[in-house]
């Protein structure tokens, strides 16, 4: 949290994982400026680096996101002050690998240090079978047929098929020759204006197996234009002016230059194919094709760079050329079925994309050798990558880190500036000297006996439990004979159900129904208890358990919650809508920033909800008024205001599906010394969040503090 207010964040919903890579790139670049080979991070941006008076990290030493929920009532400053919030993911050696030593170091004895540190960019064989490439493809080389979309890929990336309801109207491209490994390969690319329409093509390119542009045409909208989007598209209101071409012109070149067996190669080409209105059952997708873990995918502009080592979509150009992309899309998959899996796993793509060498490998590359040379180079002899901390770099600068930590705490071979034993002398010496440093790192504890695996394990289960009856609500009660399809149509409306099952041990039967999302029970809560369901007159309540007592604060306390600021719940979508059906469903409400489908993390499919988020409070207020009555599709829709963010809906995911199963008495008898425990460490965590709350008002303005519960592991 910055305190002018410069740090801008661009991520939302599943976006919000970021790595320990990403977290080195931000601090390095705030410390150093472009000092040090130091550049802007990949994921968000600081805006006047100058500017900044110092950088605080404050690292809550074991504690994970398991704590900030729950005791979520106890950390009010820290909640109520930090705007942006991401899950961190796991790191066997979280201060090492954060400062610069790499993620897959061995611990080095005390004579070694930090200077001898490194980290290899070419992964180890058995590392290899873990590369999400190698698990999807295998290792061996295959023709260009392997790596083509099968319909069922297709479907679940929306890419517009032939006979779907959302497809009326589209152009089949009637390529229907069977493809060999010897088909044609043409490179696709479109760019997009904002109309009253929705997206429409305004641009489209197409080259050939070797570069050679075979189009390149603008296109006139249909509708008005709203908004051109010259960053990106490149696209002026004078250059569209004189264009007579229309997109059924398009359409026709297109069909007619594409031969029987052509296979159509892009970068996320669903949404090219869905904007020219066109179907073409034959695709190599180059977001999809080089794999990552957790549905992720690499930008064509990073792909063109590490793996082509060509710079595209400059910022010194006015929008994207798809002349370029085109090619540099199908240049990807040319090397990706040349090389093979193997040899494209062991280029180490997660590694280039969180490392500043990147940048200096690829211009190095791109000056001084021909492709054809920079290709084989870089799969014989990749380069080096290692990190040197950035903290060497600012004492090599003049500049001292501070580093504050209690005497049990270990600091994996960083110096310390200084040791203290109580979280309170920490807090006092921090005082004292963080005015007197431009980096700092200080590190609270909640004390051995708090952390220890056993109670840790009995918290997990209590957080889990609770999560678990706010999730879930009972409805009735209904008559003998009611229709349980109509309950759960009802019901399945306010968002999506995990689970729905009938409660017999009543005099008249009541249903169960667990949600996915806490907004989807709360709004179950607010909009049918009191209503007419099967016949039945009924009433909605969560389970009355200890846990959720104090359901109704906590609640209002997410509500309030700074990172749902302007962010609501719309309810009642039909799966069958796609994201670009919802932005133009959604477009005339005013202020509209960001639009969030979530899908389920196992079988990746779309939900029957999402979150919108507004660039100001009251847009979103008025949103939800405007909305009330809406019907899409066929579907009446409701909506509230939001209470779980992105990475909060993830995590819950994540609670509702880890295997929280235990032997009874074990955790009988962990409950019980958690329960004995519990109050003490409310306040200890209570006690944490005012010492949070001190340090940071003792800050300087344009200071970056950002706060770290790294965990265990």
């Amino acid at each position: 949290q910055e305190k002018s207010s410069r740090l801008s964040a661009a991520l939302f919903g599943e976006d919000c994982e970021i790595s320990h890579d990403q977290l080195y790139e931000l601090l390095k670049y705030a410390a150093l400026g472009k000092c040090h080979n130091a550049t802007q991070p990949s994921w968000c941006r600081i805006y006047h680096q100058s500017h900044l008076a110092g950088v605080v990290v404050i690292v809550l030493h074991e504690m994970s996101q398991l704590h900030f929920y729950k005791f979520y009532l106890q950390f009010k400053h820290l909640r109520r002050v930090f705007r942006h919030r991401f899950t961190l993911t796991p790191s066997a050696n979280f201060l090492a690998s954060l400062y610069g030593e790499g993620a897959n170091l061995k611990p080095q004895n005390t004579a070694q240090g930090l200077t001898s540190t490194s980290s290899e960019c070419i992964p180890k064989s058995s590392d290899l079978q873990c590369d999400p490439i190698i698990r999807k493809y295998g290792e061996k080389k295959r023709g260009l047929t392997s790596y083509t979309l099968t319909l069922e890929e297709q479907k679940k990336n929306d890419y517009p098929i032939k006979g779907s309801p959302g497809c009326k109207g589209y152009i089949y491209t009637e390529c229907d020759q069977q493809r060999t490994d010897s088909s044609p390969l043409f490179g696709l690319d479109c760019e997009m204006c904002l109309t009253a329409k929705g997206n429409e093509v305004t641009r489209v390119s197409l080259v050939d197996a070797q570069g050679q542009c075979l189009l390149n045409e603008l296109v006139k909208p249909e509708s008005t234009v709203v908004n051109y989007r010259t960053r990106f598209s490149g696209i002026t209101k004078k250059m569209l002016l004189p264009v007579k071409t229309r997109l059924p012109d398009i359409q026709t070149r297109l069909k007619k230059m594409l031969p029987h067996d052509a296979v159509l190669v892009g970068h996320s080409l669903n949404a090219d194919l869905q904007a020219l209105e066109m179907i073409h059952p034959s695709v190599i997708d180059t977001s999809l094709l080089f794999a990552r873990n957790e549905g992720r995918r690499f930008k064509l502009k990073f792909l063109a760079k590490a793996v082509l080592g060509k710079e595209i979509q400059c910022e010194q150009k006015l929008g994207h050329d798809p002349a370029e992309d085109a090619r540099a899309a199908l240049e990807l998959a040319q090397f990706f079925i040349e090389q093979g899996p193997a040899k494209v796993a062991e280029l180490n793509l997660e590694m280039l994309l969180t490392t500043e060498k990147l940048a200096e490998v690829s211009q190095n590359k791109a000056a001084f050798q021909p492709q054809e040379c920079r290709v084989q180079k870089q799969l014989n002899e990749p380069p080096h990558l290692s990190k040197p901390c950035f903290l060497d770099c600012l004492q090599v600068t003049g500049q001292k880190p501070l580093l504050l930590g209690g005497q049990d705490l270990d600091f994996s071979g960083l110096r310390q500036s200084n040791l203290s034993t109580s979280n309170k002398q920490i807090l006092q010496r921090a005082l004292e000297d963080v005015p007197l440093s431009t980096f700092s790192i200080i590190q609270f504890s909640l004390g051995p006996e708090y952390i220890a695996s056993h109670l840790l394990a009995g918290l997990c289960e209590k957080v889990r439990s609770k999560l678990t009856d706010m999730l879930t609500i009972y409805a009735g009660p209904f008559e003998e004979s009611f229709c349980l399809k109509s309950v759960k149509k009802e019901f399945g409306r306010c968002g999506p159900i995990q689970s729905l099952t009938v409660v017999t041990e009543t005099y008249q039967p009541y249903v169960c129904i667990q949600y996915e999302v806490l907004e989807a029970a709360q709004l179950a809560v607010e909009s049918l208890n009191g209503a007419e369901v099967a016949g039945s007159c009924i009433k909605v309540q969560r389970p009355v358990t200890a846990a959720v007592l104090d359901c109704d604060v906590l609640i209002k306390e997410l509500e309030l919650d700074v990172e749902n600021e302007g962010v609501i719940y719309v309810a009642g979508l039909k799966k069958s809508l796609t994201e670009m059906d919802l932005q133009e469903e959604f477009s005339q409400l005013k202020d509209l920033e960001t639009l969030f489908l979530p899908k389920d993390l196992q079988s990746g499919k779309q939900r029957n909800c999402c979150f919108l988020k507004f660039q100001k409070s009251q847009s979103a207020v008025d949103a939800l008024e405007v909305i009330k009555g809406w019907t899409v599709k066929g579907s009446k829709l409701r909506s509230r205001h939001a209470l779980a963010s992105g990475h909060l809906w993830r995590w819950i995911w994540q609670m509702n599906h880890s295997n929280g199963k235990q032997g009874g008495n074990i955790l009988y008898e962990k409950m019980e010394q958690l329960s004995d425990s519990e109050q003490d460490l409310r306040k200890k965590v209570k006690k944490l969040d005012q010492h949070i709350k001190k340090l940071y008002r003792s800050l300087q303005n344009n200071t970056l503090c950002v706060v770290l519960f790294p965990g265990v592991n």
